[in-house]
């Protein structure tokens, strides 16, 4: 089932299956109540890549942003967006994807972003936007005559912030990541478990000749080793990640405020 609301230039399209968290959060985001921004809502799909797949075949926005039913995008987002994504067509016309968190091939992550899940804004800033290995799925922004999607053959709704950024590197598009702050009003994640393997797995076979490549929460390696070590440190250090997370029910404009991340629209 879908439901849209069109915007003439960009559309948010989001997979949910809790129609809760969504209207506490993303619903929520100013330019998306307020309509400057179009809203694609695809709900329950098998996976993210199929949910996206359909919300870029039922919208025709120029740029379509897919973002967590769990991001709230403060005020100003679009408009400090169009301004983003104006400098990187300046310097590459054929961009395909954005992320608001990416990591560089320095290795670094950059954000900024909030995340509940850890209770701290995460990810470096630099001055320009940088070529991005992989992205954080909470957000991606891709231009739609790119002609980029997603591969549905790729189970649940992890790493296809990888998958993306390896696709457009193979058809020679722009993956870029640039300053947007947003906040991920997220969960707890306790463990990588059997619906991150999955995707883990499809992906060593899909971009064997590409690895290793590193993504926001692990290394992806041809044996999986770094997967490995990454659980066997959530496993261990439970109790310490468990006391710095935040309550994800609290109102993420609180979180943008307590951010200085209220009202993000460019100034001049």
């Amino acid at each position: 089932m879908t439901e849209t609301t069109e915007a003439p230039a960009i559309t948010v399209a989001v997979a949910t299956n809790n129609p809760a968290i969504l209207s506490a959060n993303l619903a929520l985001s100013p330019d998306i109540a307020e309509g400057r921004l179009g809203l694609h809502v695809v709900r329950d799909a098998p996976s993210a890549s199929v949910a996206y797949n359909a919300a870029l075949d039922a919208t025709d926005a120029p740029v379509v942003v897919f973002a967590h039913h769990d991001v709230y995008l403060p005020r100003g987002w679009a408009a400090l967006l169009r301004q983003r994504i104006a400098a990187i067509a300046a310097a590459d016309p054929g961009w395909g994807v954005i992320g608001a968190y990416g990591i560089g091939y320095d290795g670094w992550g950059y954000g900024p972003v909030w995340s509940s899940s850890v209770g701290a804004i995460i990810g470096r800033v630099a001055p320009e936007p940088l070529t991005a290995q992989s992205f954080d799925e909470l957000l991606l922004v891709v231009r739609r005559d790119a002609g980029l999607r997603f591969d549905p053959k790729l189970p649940n709704f992890h790493l296809y912030g990888t998958d993306i950024a390896q696709t457009a590197r193979a058809a020679g598009r722009g993956r870029w990541w640039t300053a947007l702050p947003l906040v991920h009003n997220d969960q707890y994640h306790d463990q990588l478990g059997e619906d991150f393997g999955a995707p883990y797995r499809y992906l060593q076979h899909k971009w064997r000749a590409a690895l290793p490549i590193q993504t926001s929460v692990t290394h992806l390696t041809r044996f999986g080793i770094d997967l490995a070590r990454t659980r066997w440190r959530n496993a261990r250090w439970r109790g310490a990640r468990k006391a710095i997370a935040l309550p994800n029910a609290r109102d993420p404009r609180d979180y943008a405020a307590l951010c200085g991340w209220y009202d993000l629209t460019p100034r001049g």
